[in-house]
């Protein structure tokens, strides 16, 4: 299991470095297929429909929605170059379309919570994984992503080997029994400490303004990942699925990002420019 953890970490992480660097269609595509696919595993987890056929198939119509939907964002937005416009649009997809199966179907008892699933998993994986888009088509867009998503890499790295090698004091035993406070203190810490670095060696533009992202963002991300045991918790499950040997699903490897890439975003939008 570690072996094939490091292994395809290893051969992962350059692939999405150079997919970073090289930004354009290309990322805004991948970004897209890869929240689909996380999307996929969200609205597995997820179902609340195991019962009868004919329930299954009406959640499996909405599945099909928020599918559309969380690839759809991502696209829409690349294709908006940062614009309110679009993000608008964006916006009101994600509202209105889970509404329509159970609006054509005439449901009244699940209707809501329908759209309600549907809803959640459009704004959890495509409302959220969007900022990957704005955040590389912003000024210095490239530098930013590579900050976040390198910084985000250390601390859920850093909390994991520090937590199984030192890790004494469980945290959140209900929602995730590994995670340890020792195991998140060693996350914090390099999660800071290479927010700092990587401000240096990189083109952010940032000065001593960098000191509250650099102490944010390894919160953010085990948060986000806590966010994500909550959900498989609740689905019964361990792991979004085991397509990545060694690491789980899509969902399982994006679960951090999806809230340090928005707060990045943000901070870059409303702190440095």
């Amino acid at each position: 299991m570690l072996l094939q953890r490091v292994a395809v970490a290893l051969v992962g992480i350059p692939v999405i470095v150079a997919l970073t660097l090289l930004g354009g269609p290309l990322f805004a595509i991948v970004a897209g297929f890869v929240l689909t696919l996380a999307a996929l595993e969200f609205y597995a987890v997820t179902d609340p429909a195991r019962a009868a056929d004919a329930q299954t198939r009406r959640i499996h119509d909405q599945r099909l929605t928020g599918l559309i939907g969380a690839g759809g964002v991502a696209l829409l937005v690349a294709a908006a170059d940062n614009g309110f416009d679009w993000w608008a649009r964006a916006l009101t997809l994600v509202i209105v379309l889970p509404f329509l199966p159970p609006i054509l179907r005439g449901e009244t008892e699940t209707g809501l919570r329908d759209w309600l699933w549907a809803l959640g998993g459009l704004l959890y994986v495509g409302f959220l994984g969007s900022h990957f888009i704005f955040l590389r088509d912003a000024p210095n867009g490239r530098d930013w992503v590579l900050l976040a998503l390198l910084a985000t890499f250390a601390t859920d790295t850093s909390a994991y080997f520090v937590g199984r090698l030192l890790g004494r004091t469980r945290i959140t035993p209900a929602i995730s029994p590994g995670k340890t406070l020792e195991g998140s203190l060693g996350g914090l810490a390099a999660g800071a400490g290479t927010v700092f670095v990587l401000n240096w060696a990189l083109d952010t533009g940032a000065g001593a303004e960098i000191v509250p992202l650099a102490l944010l963002l390894p919160v953010f991300a085990q948060f986000g990942d806590l966010a994500e045991s909550l959900i498989k918790r609740s689905g019964g499950v361990k792991d979004a699925s085991r397509v990545i040997p060694g690491h789980g699903g899509f969902l399982d490897r994006l679960d951090s990002l999806l809230f340090t890439v928005p707060l990045v975003y943000y901070f870059l939008t409303w702190v440095i420019l």
